[in-house]
């Protein structure tokens, strides 16, 4: 059973994930929840008793923190239903998927090649949009290695645990 403030915590998310990204609010409630959970990795019907909501509900928010992978869903063996947990260990989870920068700067050039004969004044947001682009895709690598390097610090320090896997295993 969840406490009054693992609830209030989960409730804050699904406001900053609603107001930040436009995600629907048991998106943000599900991250949150998740989040502090104990034990970490739960099931559709843990979550939806434990959030207060419907079982659809819950499977639609786990399909899309799927989708944008901030968690993974296992099944131990013998089990007959999944299990849900936040998993922070892909670029695209922290927001440092050079593949989204990529996309962006394709549609950039896409959008300037339609404006080739334009004035750089009706470019100049694609323009901008390509020079930022550029810009990520060059930096990402290195914030990569620089969070991955803190991030070993971090375990090395006992700040951190070292990430496992579903089955507690490094």
């Amino acid at each position: 059973m969840p406490t009054d403030a693992e609830l209030t915590f989960a409730d804050h998310m699904g406001r900053l994930y609603a107001r930040r990204y436009g995600f629907p609010p048991m998106l943000g409630r599900l991250i949150g929840y998740l989040s502090v959970c104990d034990p970490p990795d739960q099931s559709i019907n843990e979550l939806a008793d434990a959030l207060l909501a419907s079982r659809s509900a819950i499977a639609g928010a786990v399909k899309t923190a799927e989708a944008i992978r901030v968690l993974r869903r296992t099944r131990a063996a013998g089990e007959r239903m999944d299990r849900v947990r936040i998993d922070l260990s892909s670029p695209h989870a922290t927001g440092m998927d050079v593949s989204e920068y990529e996309e962006l700067r394709e549609m950039a050039h896409e959008g300037l090649e339609v404006l080739r004969d334009a004035s750089i004044e009706r470019r100049a947001v694609l323009l901008e949009m390509a020079a930022f682009s550029d810009f990520l895709v060059e930096q990402m690598p290195q914030m990569q290695q620089e969070w991955d390097a803190r991030r070993a610090a971090m375990v090395a320090a006992g700040e951190l645990p070292e990430r496992t896997d579903h089955r507690g295993q490094r």
